[in-house]
């Protein structure tokens, strides 16, 4: 579970439900790729919830109750063709945590731009086993917010221009700065 310092600071959860309606006006909700049928429809409302009431293990939990997830998927061999692969068992929070995660920045970057901080600070939202080097150095960096909302908003999924969160797994996000 990530530890999301400003999730209940004025208007971040907010402005993280207008992200998620500007995603879907725009046709650019991301989805999982091993969400079932069931998934893909039972995915955005959980979303909604998730990010009104709760918090990303919630949404992981959710999505692994409700058997979001296909058991299986297809993957490119190296060499050419397909083989069929097990969905690691920790996809719903791999997904969600990065997924919620995005929203968050995303809601956070607009807060900041309300009340005029121009600046978000990079921090360490979960503990992970073997830190990557370049998300270390990115630890107290700042970011301007405006300039991370811009990328967050046109680079869905996990590849992002800025290089936040910076993957999945990272453990990195975002937070107003001291």
């Amino acid at each position: 579970m990530l530890k999301l310092l400003n999730l209940n600071h004025g208007k971040t959860r907010q402005f993280m439900l207008e992200e998620i309606e500007f995603d879907v006006r725009n046709g650019k909700l991301y989805l999982c790729s091993y969400f079932n049928p069931s998934g893909q429809v039972e995915y955005l409302p959980l979303a909604r919830e998730a990010v009104r009431n709760y918090d990303d293990q919630w949404l992981a939990d959710q999505l692994r109750q409700r058997r979001c997830m296909n058991a299986t998927a297809m993957r490119r061999k190296p060499k050419g063709g397909f083989t069929e692969v097990r969905v690691p068992v920790t996809a719903p929070e791999t997904f969600s945590e990065g997924e919620f995660n995005r929203f968050y920045a995303r809601g956070l970057c607009r807060v900041a731009i309300e009340i005029g901080i121009p600046m978000l600070q990079v921090y360490r939202a979960k503990a992970v086993m073997v830190p990557r080097p370049d998300s270390q150095m990115k630890i107290g960096s700042m970011i301007p917010a405006s300039v991370l909302l811009r990328d967050l908003r046109s680079h869905q999924g996990v590849d992002t221009a800025l290089g936040l969160p910076n993957g999945p797994n990272s453990g990195l996000s975002v937070c107003l700065p001291d």
